[in-house]
């Protein structure tokens, strides 16, 4: 590759980089709190995510809100991966979660990136995505703490990645192991207060929100 054509692929790269970030922005939950005359930022546990939605609004603006974030993350790796190859597009995959985490268009206070990434997954391996959706399901049924279940997924999708003695990493498949414990760790990051509450027995029962 000429010197040329390796400086045209870095502003590529960076164009992708800066529009993921920005489409990250595109925040489902304050999308559809405004819908419904909210903020979701000032209800609830303040979170823009989909479970806080959840529990202010109703059942359809979770549902609404977790689309819009799984789209919005599946397109980036997607349309990434089509032109310019699977490392560029979880390249875009940890911005549009970054974007999601921190939007700059609404004051960096966005959401904890957990559906954003998800959607990204879905687009790099579905099958690995949803078996760590399974997971998250499976045991927020059991113990109704969603900040509990991601984490544990979070836990089995980095075991998947990178116990390659064991065979397990067949199942993560293309999706680079490294990229996912960023991406990982971004969540884990901003799921360190519900941490705090689980270890003090305190965090929040998922209930059905008051609305539809």
């Amino acid at each position: 590759m000429g010197f040329l054509s390796l400086i045209m692929m870095g502003i590529i790269v960076i164009l992708v980089a800066v529009a993921s970030y920005f489409i990250g922005n595109i925040n489902g939950a304050l999308i559809i709190g405004r819908a419904y005359g909210i903020d979701v930022r000032k209800e609830g546990s303040g979170n823009a995510g989909t479970t806080n939605v959840l529990r202010s609004v109703g059942r359809k603006a979770g549902a609404a809100t977790f689309v819009i974030d799984v789209v919005k993350g599946w397109a980036v790796y997607f349309v990434a991966a089509h032109f310019l190859g699977a490392e560029v597009a979880m390249l875009g995959g940890l911005c549009v979660v970054l974007g999601h985490m921190w939007p700059v268009v609404h004051g960096f206070r966005g959401g904890k990136g957990v559906a954003t990434a998800f959607g990204v997954l879905l687009a790099a391996n579905w099958l690995f995505a949803l078996l760590l959706f399974a997971v998250v399901i499976v045991f927020t049924a059991a113990f109704r703490r969603v900040s509990l279940s991601v984490l544990i997924a979070v836990a089995v999708g980095l075991v998947l990645a990178f116990t390659g003695d064991a065979g397990l990493h067949e199942l993560a498949g293309d999706v680079n192991p490294l990229w996912l414990a960023v991406i990982f760790a971004l969540i884990v990051f901003k799921h360190r207060s519900n941490i705090v509450r689980l270890a003090k027995g305190e965090e929040s029962v998922l209930t059905f929100g008051k609305k539809e």
